[in-house]
C-alpha cells in the first residue's frame, strides 16, 4: 500500500513558471497547485534557466517580457536549442497592449500554447492537461 502511494507522489507533475510579475506567478501557483501540481518559479531568464536544470519540470509557464522585451522568447530558444522538449506555455499581454501577434514559430517561437494575460484559471489548467500525459 505504501508504495502504491510513493508512485502516486512521483508521477506529480512538475511545472516552472518563469515570470518577473510577483502576482502572476502567486496566481498560477495557486491555480496550480490546487490541480495537485508541484510548482516551482523564476522571475528573471537566467534564475529561470538554472532551475530548469535543477528541478526538471514537465512543463514550463514562460512570460515573454521579463528584464528584457524578448527575455521569454529568447529563453523558449535557448530550452530547445539545448535539445530539451517540454512543453511551453507562453504568457503575454504583448499581444493585446502592443497590436502584435505574436504566434507559435517553430524557430522563432518556439511554444506549445499562448496565454494572454491576466490569466484566466480555466483556461490556463485546460492548456496545461492537454499538454501533460
Amino acid at each position: 500500500m505504501g508504495n502504491d502511494k510513493r508512485q502516486r507522489e512521483c508521477a506529480v507533475a512538475k511545472i516552472l513558471i518563469v515570470d518577473d510579475d510577483p502576482d502572476i506567478v502567486e496566481a498560477c501557483h495557486l491555480v496550480l497547485e490546487r490541480e495537485g501540481y508541484e510548482v516551482e518559479d523564476a522571475s528573471n531568464r537566467a534564475d529561470g534557466m538554472k532551475k530548469l536544470e535543477e528541478v526538471k519540470p514537465d512543463l514550463l509557464i514562460l512570460d515573454v517580457m521579463m528584464e528584457e522585451p524578448d527575455d521569454g522568447l529568447r529563453m523558449a530558444r535557448e530550452i530547445r536549442k539545448a535539445g530539451h522538449t517540454l512543453p511551453i506555455i507562453m504568457l503575454t499581454s504583448v499581444n493585446a497592449a502592443m497590436g502584435l501577434n505574436i504566434d507559435k514559430d517553430e524557430e522563432m517561437v518556439p511554444v506549445e500554447e499562448f496565454q494572454s494575460k491576466p490569466v484566466d484559471p480555466q483556461t490556463l489548467i485546460a492548456k496545461v492537461k492537454k499538454l501533460l500525459p
